[in-house]
């Protein structure tokens, strides 16, 4: 698990850098997304991802590396929302959204380290595609959710969606890494 950890905290460091330098290029403009926005952002990442899973030929040269990425900081950005709700205008300097990225991050990672006890790191034994499908799945299950106006009967909240498919890029990230 130590390891994990380690790593858990080197992927999260790449995903920071890039929110940090996109804070400086673009400011806080993604605080006018509502969370359908943030969702279908997602799904375009993990749609591609998948694409690049399946096809034999690719006419950009890139791996799924930064769509994973991408989903990363785009559910660190919706579990702020949820937070805050939506903005009109941008309304965070970078120091504020920094602080609210490693609050939800630091969340995350104590339900990844939870979880990751009682499956015992399952997802290690797990191939990179299935993870792709996982995270597909949740944002189904989000869009649903969003259908239902937030209402659940039995299920997980749109939160806990977030949160698992955070992990999930983190994970995939660190079995390609570790793929060579």
């Amino acid at each position: 698990m130590t390891n994990t950890l380690q790593q858990y905290d080197m992927v999260i460091g790449i995903c920071r850098t890039l929110f940090i330098n996109k804070m400086k290029d673009y400011g806080a403009a993604w605080r006018i997304f509502r969370l359908p926005s943030l969702t279908d952002q997602i799904f375009i990442k993990a749609q591609r991802i998948r694409n690049l899973q399946q096809n034999e030929s690719r006419k950009i040269e890139e791996d799924e590396t930064g769509e994973f990425i991408g989903i990363i900081n785009y559910s660190i950005m919706a579990l702020i929302q949820i937070e805050l709700g939506v903005a009109d205008q941008p309304d965070l300097d970078t120091v504020t959204a920094l602080a609210l990225y490693d609050k939800k991050v630091s969340m995350t990672k104590t339900l990844m380290e939870a979880k990751n006890h009682d499956y015992g790191e399952a997802w290690r034994e797990m191939r990179i595609a299935s993870l792709t499908d996982l995270i597909l799945q949740k944002l189904l299950r989000i869009k649903q959710i969003e259908k239902n106006k937030g209402k659940t009967i039995v299920s997980e909240g749109i939160e806990a969606n977030y949160q698992d498919m955070l992990n999930y890029a983190v994970f995939a990230l660190i079995l390609m890494e570790h793929a060579v």
